[in-house]
């Protein structure tokens, strides 16, 4: 295999416009998008995060949506295996790989490189969120500070879901996650045109409110409710998306639907912001608007002669 195989890479925060960009370019270009949102991996929740229809896509192949189960996980390192394999399986049929997603990391561990650790058994994951929601995150992170104080210090105390990730990656390989990512990473076989959609937040905020609605009107909590019927544990990874953790809220009547509605909105931009801060510390990115369809495709068009 030649290395630096060309590579688009469509990123932006949630909203911004990244599937209607995908599809044009679809239009003209013979490519297969490959998902790079970790929430679009969950097979129970389509509509919710907001993964391409049936519909759209039909104008081209799109790979790894809806691949996960709501109790599976996939780390950065895993996203980049994954992902890496898809792209050069496409390029050998002679399609242009087309990553698409707002997940940042993602992108940095398939072009920058990420410790390739090892898959950790859901058992021991399942451990260390359950004793998350038993003790809190401040007494994990407590525990984090004395077997990883590396990690520890570069995590606040209150973020869940980073602190039981270095928790469980020590507990399932007897080395810590700051051993891992010290380690040297593989280069990229991939040259990639590194696209970044952007939008002011305050021009996302419509848009972001708007999509809520569309995603109620086409099912999203008859989706969350049959998903419950598959599996009711809140503290499966699969609910802890932006969406998904208020509509279990709602179902299990913490929440009334009004309330609901307006939390899923507020975490939505709450995320769109921190979206739109990871982005713009970003290097090497081309900065459009999701309008300017014309220039995508040029951008596009020079880089892969």
């Amino acid at each position: 295999m030649s290395h630096f195989l060309p590579l688009i890479c469509l990123m932006g925060p949630t909203g911004a416009g990244k599937t209607a960009a995908s599809l044009a370019l679809a239009e003209e270009f013979p490519v297969t998008v490959i998902n790079a949102d970790s929430r679009q991996f969950y097979r129970d929740f389509p509509i919710i995060t907001a993964q391409p229809t049936a519909a759209e896509r039909a104008g081209c192949p799109h790979r790894l949506f809806g691949c996960l189960e709501t109790h599976e996980t996939l780390g950065a390192g895993e996203f980049a295996r994954l992902a890496g394999k898809t792209a050069i399986t496409e390029h050998a049929k002679g399609r242009l790989p087309l990553l698409v997603g707002g997940t940042g990391l993602y992108f940095r561990a398939l072009l920058d490189g990420i410790a390739s650790i090892p898959a950790v058994p859901e058992e021991v994951a399942a451990h260390w969120r359950t004793r998350c929601a038993l003790e809190g995150a401040g007494a994990l992170h407590r525990i984090l500070a004395e077997v990883d104080p590396a990690s520890a210090e570069r995590l606040h105390p209150n973020d869940r879901q980073r602190i039981c990730r270095a928790l469980e990656v020590w507990d399932a390989t007897g080395k810590t996650l700051s051993w891992w990512h010290d380690r040297p990473q593989d280069p990229s076989p991939f040259r990639a045109l590194r696209l970044c959609l952007e939008l002011p937040l305050i021009a996302l905020e419509p848009r972001l409110d708007r999509r809520i609605d569309l995603m109620l009107q086409a099912g999203a909590l008859d989706e969350a409710r049959a998903a419950l019927k598959r599996r009711a544990d809140s503290l499966a990874p699969g609910w802890s998306g932006i969406g998904c953790r208020e509509l279990f809220s709602h179902l299990a009547g913490d929440l009334t639907f009004a309330e609901c509605r307006d939390l899923w909105l507020r975490n939505t931009r709450a995320y769109a912001k921190r979206q739109l801060t990871w982005f713009r510390a970003e290097t090497g990115l081309i900065r459009l608007a999701p309008d300017d369809l014309g220039q995508i495709r040029d951008l596009v068009r020079r880089h892969c002669k």
